[in-house]
């Protein structure tokens, strides 16, 4: 076995046990009658919502094909937009089992049914990928000033150092200007290292999409991505009595907060449901009941997409590519 293959095994097996611990570490916390009435939240879900949600999940995952297609152009690859959308969904499933290894898999599936170099196509999911880190970058500096009253309260509650919300959008702003400028001493002082070519690839990866002819077209599909994901939570919201209260803001907190969850473990198995619940707490939301509740359907609800739109892709890829005259053997 190679040894950067048993690498991957081992790095997958440890966070993949991590999300286990963190749910026995959930759990363990609980007591009975908080189990029940986390259950009973469950059951209560409005399951009329699961279409619209799923709609919308659908709508997320194909913008964010479209996106990719719009990358490809500049290397004269043109795919169609169906098997465009079958090798992210593929992509997708397949990180579920081998995170990382998803980027790859759509590169190559791609390759195969459109007769391209899979390797020409590497750099365009680096370039999506940094280009997605300034967009939650900025996700999150925009959910920190509409939450301003409850995130200066916490921070006043917790340090008394916060007197009103203008100090707190000041210190946001500065922290994120002194954020990039570590970035930047980092990049100058490290190039040659790990973190300092990480630092550039993300650098490399935003200039190129900058670069685009369709700039605008491609500002639009993330802007599309995002919503579609920022619209999914609300009606996660909607979908539960326990939830529905909150605001379209709260959502945009639950987005990031989701995020971090999702690349934390394997499909942000345990990690996902712990992080929501704790950012819900903040809203008097009990996190080890209704916060819980809310997590745990949120996150089965975007592996069932996944998993769903996954396996209908790798199904009907080779049907739609199949050639007449393989029709008639």
């Amino acid at each position: 076995m190679k040894k950067k293959t048993l690498l991957t095994i081992i790095q997958y097996v440890i966070f993949l046990g991590l999300g286990i611990g963190i749910i026995y570490w959930m759990f363990s916390k609980m007591t009975a009658e908080q189990i029940d009435i986390m259950l009973d939240s469950i059951k209560q879900t409005r399951l009329w919502y699961l279409l619209p949600i799923f709609i919308v999940g659908f709508f997320s995952h194909y913008f964010r094909a479209l996106r990719w297609k719009l990358m490809l152009e500049p290397m004269d690859i043109r795919p169609t937009t169906t098997n465009t959308f079958f090798a992210v969904m593929i992509g997708y499933i397949t990180n579920l089992v081998l995170p990382r290894a998803g980027e790859v898999a759509k590169c190559t599936v791609l390759a195969r049914y459109e007769k391209v170099p899979a390797d020409k196509m590497i750099g365009t999911i680096v370039a999506e990928r940094a280009f997605d880190v300034v967009c939650l970058g900025l996700i999150t500096l925009l959910a920190f000033v509409l939450e301003a009253d409850v995130i200066g309260n916490m921070l006043k509650s917790t340090f008394g150092g916060v007197a009103n919300n203008t100090s707190l959008i000041i210190l946001l702003l500065l922290a994120g200007l002194a954020g990039i400028a570590s970035l930047v001493f980092v990049y100058i002082r490290y190039k040659e290292s790990k973190i300092g070519k990480f630092i550039g690839g993300l650098a490399q990866g935003v200039m190129s999409i900058l670069q685009l002819k369709k700039r605008g077209l491609f500002l639009l599909y993330t802007i599309l991505i995002w919503a579609m994901y920022w619209f999914s939570v609300v009606l996660g919201f909607w979908a539960m009595p326990a939830t529905e209260h909150l605001t379209l803001s709260i959502a945009l907190v639950v987005l990031i907060v989701g995020s971090v969850g999702i690349i934390a473990t394997p499909g942000g198995i345990g990690a996902y449901p712990a992080l929501v619940a704790s950012a819900l707490s903040v809203y008097n939301v009990d996190a080890n009941t209704h916060g819980q509740a809310f997590g745990w359907v949120s996150w089965s609800v975007q592996m069932g997409i996944i998993v769903i739109l996954g396996v209908l892709s790798i199904i009907l890829l080779p049907v739609i590519n199949r050639k007449p005259e393989d029709a008639k053997a």
